[in-house]
């Protein structure tokens, strides 16, 4: 065997190896009957692709429409197969990958939007930080007994995880989150 051909690229190997994971949010428009999000959920198992976020919900009663909204992470590549294998679902009526849609169109990104409870058990000066920093970040006390505090939170996903850690210490006990709720700027619709 020749020593040049050892040394020869295989021709699978000769795509780009640098591509960096991005975070995409896709929105899906599909029909609102039984096992479409088990089908729509099985494509991302059965490919080995992870879901960050999932939100479902119906948008348009008349027309028995739900839409879905799902944060995801991957390659370009990656990505762009995932869009092109929920087009194919029977049920799904259009899917817009909103992050590409935003770079398109020069336009900051999606609106996203998440909102979380936030169950933190204190007293005494924990108690009284805890509350501080809830009224910093814009968090509605929605229960509290003299023993603990369901908070309400609602912004993008990081401001979420940022107050969600800062409670760690303050007492932290359960926390519960909707997932990701999302729309494209401008006046179009999906």
């Amino acid at each position: 065997m020749n020593a040049q051909n050892l040394n020869a690229p295989s021709a699978y190997f000769m795509a780009e190896v640098s591509e960096k994971e991005e975070t995409h949010t896709l929105s899906v428009l599909v029909d609102n009957e039984p096992g479409v999000l088990a089908r729509v959920i099985g494509l991302f198992s059965g490919r080995g692709y992870n879901i960050d976020s999932l939100t479902v919900s119906e948008t348009e009663h008349e027309k028995h429409l739900s839409r879905i909204t799902i944060v995801t992470t991957g390659t370009p590549q990656v990505i762009e197969q995932i869009r092109h294998q929920l087009e194919r679902l029977v049920p799904v009526h259009r899917v817009t990958d909103l992050t590409v849609e935003a770079h398109n169109q020069n336009q900051d990104k999606p609106l996203e939007r998440e909102l979380a409870l936030v169950k933190v058990a204190g007293l005494g000066e924990k108690r009284l930080e805890a509350l501080r920093l809830a009224d910093a970040f814009r968090a509605t006390v929605i229960d509290a007994t003299t023993e603990h505090f369901v908070f309400e939170i609602t912004g993008r996903t990081n401001k979420v995880e940022q107050f969600i850690s800062i409670m760690g210490p303050l007492g932290l006990i359960e926390v519960s989150r909707t997932g990701v709720a999302a729309l494209q700027r401008g006046a179009q619709a999906l």
